[in-house]
Order: C-alpha cells, then structure tokens, then sequence
C-alpha cells in the first residue's frame, strides 16, 4: 500500500505564534495548534536521519526554546526547580502525545537549560540564555561507549577533546549540546560544544532503530576540538549530584506518557472505526489502557508536589546536601517505574485490541509503538527501582510516605 502524505504547511501557525505574547497560561494553548502539526507531520519523518525541523520552527516561534530560562533571562521559569514545573510537565506530556520523537528532543533541549542555569556562573547563563533567544537548540550527549570522551587541558584555559559519544540526540541539527567527559585524574566535567563553530565527525550509520527514527541519534566523534574554559559548565562531578541527576527523569516521564496517552487514542478511534466498541474484551482493554494513563497523569502531580515543595532549596547551593534530598529521588524513581509500566502495558493492551490489522503501516498506531517500545528503555531502570526499596528499608518513615498534602 502507498501512503499519500498530503503538504502541510506551518507558517500560517508560525505567524500567528510570532504574533502573540507568551504567559505561561498562554503557553499551553499556543501548543494545540504546534502539536496538532506534529501529530499531522510524524509520519512524514518516520525515518533514518530525519529531524523535525519544521517543528522546531514553531517551538521557537512559540518561545518555547526560551520557556525554560529563569524570568531574569527572559524566559518563563519552566524548570524542576521552580513552581511552574506542572505546567512544565503538562507541555511535555501535550508535545509526547503529539510525537515522541519532538518531545525527546525538546525535553533534551529543557534538561540542558536545566544544568546551565543549576551549575553555570551569571556570564555562562546570560551567553546560553542569549543562544536559545537566537532559536540555538540545546541537548545533553552523556552516553558513551569504550571510546568515550576525554578532557584534556591545554593550558591557557584551552582544552581538547577526544572521543566519542553515541545517542547524540539531533545531530546536525542540535546547536549547543552537552557533553560530559574524563579529565585527566578521571573526574567528570561537563562542558557545552558550539557545533556551529567545531569540527566534528558523525556517523548516521551508527543509529538505525526501529522506532524513534526522527530523533537522529546518531555517534559523534570530537577528537580534536579546542574548547575555551568558558564552555565548561560547573565543577567536576556536578552531573552526578542529586537530587538534580534522578529528579530530572520526571520530564522524559511525562513525554514517555503522553505516548501512552496518544497509543490509547489511537486504540480507541481504531476500534470505532471498525466497529468493535461493543465488545467486552475491548471495553476491558480499554478500561485498562485509561486507566493506566489516569494513573501516569496522578503520578506527574505527585511529582510536581515533591518538586514544589524541595523548590526553595534547589535555589540553594547545589554542593550543599539536604536530607529531603534522597526522598525526592526515591519519588521520582518511583515516577519513572510507574509509567514505564504504564507505557508498557498500554503497547501490550493495544496490540491485543487492534490485531495484525492495526499494528501495519499506514496506521499511527505502527509507529507510536515502535517508537514508545524505544524510548521506553531509560538506561538503569532495575537500578531505580532498587533506589526506592533502600530508601523505605533505611528511612523511618510515618503510614504516608512522602506526606503528600502535609505541612513540612
């Protein structure tokens, strides 16, 4: 069968973005009309190499690109470590729904945002800030294999880079990435690398998945590049520090659900259309797939609560540690479990309700699950769940365990 993608055209949207001022509130309405694109456009970069570019036009039309820079830098306070992280959680589940592959980028984009402003001195902020008002697109590249990436100072606040990473989320078209490496006495830095401004080597080969194909992950070698001290963000081991490292996963969390949620209505509207709603097997099904993503949806504001609570010390010294610390971690490993299962249970529920029917191109229902089966396989997951049974086994902990609604 030949699939007939029809043109579609994003400047109308991207004119009508430009043309209004951005609240917060405003914010999660503009995104219908981008995400309404993105689900339009995701078939037609279902494929190797392929990045949403026109997508990205109308984030950064929309200011979303700025969004996640302190209201100091010009953006709308959107981070973990702040009081707008539900609407933040909310715009990622929304741009998920929509396609996994731009919510995996963009929450990419946020997260580095995120260690810039957490890590980086008031000039670093201020010169990344003025990069993403120039629409640059931030990522984070920490995953490696034996050739990984090390940090060699040259003196005079010059350093080189060697190695390699893989999963480099957008290459080729993401502008500011970080990246961490070894130094010499093997502590971890991260530094961000200008690609506009550095030579690099990728390699497209290296990334020929399933799903997620829009992502262009590909490996990335940066032997040779010179960076001035400037690009180094942080202290040695900052990366690593918690609660920052593991609160973080509740962004791609949220993406991760809004593919669920998107899998559910896909399920859904593939049932009406072939005129199966009166079956009771699929009314269970279904039964279980909402309540699955009900379920994913409380456990994103359980989150938000935890963050917004631990809010006034995340805008402390990061080197100093804090007892509500590892509670916060344990939650959000507890986040992530969830909806993974979540995740998993709805891709299980579908296919069993729409058959070898519906799990063939053209129909979404094929991609959204090759693509969330992917995204779906966060690295150290047996790892994070292992990190709550320590915390409840070591903490003398009251009949609620995270005190949800108590004073503190």
């Amino acid at each position: 069968m030949t699939v007939q993608h029809l043109p579609i055209d994003p400047l109308p949207i991207a004119h009508e973005l430009a043309a209004c001022p951005v609240e917060i509130t405003d914010l999660l309405a503009q995104i219908v009309p981008i995400t309404d694109f993105c689900a339009a456009n995701a078939a037609t970069i279902d494929r190797s190499g392929a990045f949403p570019v026109q997508e990205f036009e109308l984030i950064a039309a929309a200011g979303l690109l700025t969004a996640p820079l302190a209201r100091t830098w010009g953006g709308l306070g959107l981070r973990i470590d702040g009081s707008s992280i539900a609407k933040l959680l909310t715009l990622l589940t929304q741009i998920g729904r929509s396609n996994l592959a731009v919510g995996r980028i963009y929450e990419g984009h946020v997260n580095a945002l995120q260690l810039i402003q957490t890590f980086g001195t008031p000039a670093q902020i201020e010169t990344f800030a003025t990069a993403a008002h120039q629409h640059k697109i931030f990522g984070v590249w920490n995953a490696e294999e034996a050739d990984g990436v090390t940090i060699m100072p040259l003196g005079n606040g010059k350093y080189r880079l060697a190695g390699a990473k893989t999963f480099a989320t957008g290459c080729g078209y993401v502008d500011r990435p970080f990246i961490g490496g070894a130094l010499p006495n093997g502590a971890w830095q991260l530094c961000i690398v200008p690609m506009d401004e550095v030579a690099t080597v990728s390699d497209p080969s290296w990334w020929q998945p399933a799903g997620m194909r829009a992502t262009a992950s590909c490996k990335v070698d940066f032997t040779g590049v010179i960076l001035d001290e400037s690009m180094l963000i942080g202290q040695p081991g900052d990366y690593y520090r918690q609660p920052w490292l593991t609160a973080g996963v509740v962004r791609f969390a949220a993406v991760q659900l809004g593919g669920a949620a998107a899998l559910f209505d896909a399920t859904r509207q593939f049932l009406q259309r072939i005129d199966r709603t009166k079956d009771p097997y699929q009314e269970e099904r279904l039964g279980r797939m909402a309540l699955g993503i009900e379920s994913g949806q409380l456990w994103l504001q359980g989150a938000a609560s935890q963050l917004e609570q631990y809010h006034p010390i995340f805008a402390g010294d990061p080197a100093t540690a804090h007892p509500q610390a590892m509670a916060l971690v344990a939650y959000t490993n507890m986040v992530r479990t969830a909806i993974e299962q979540i995740g998993m249970e709805a891709i299980q529920l579908c296919s069993r309700s729409v058959g070898t029917r519906g799990l063939l191109p053209p129909h979404s229902i094929e991609r959204i699950v090759r693509d969330l089966t992917l995204y779906l396989r966060q690295p150290a997951f047996d790892a994070s769940i292992a990190s709550v049974g320590q915390y409840v086994l070591k903490t003398d902990i009251n009949d609620t365990l995270w005190n949800h609604g108590r004073s503190t």
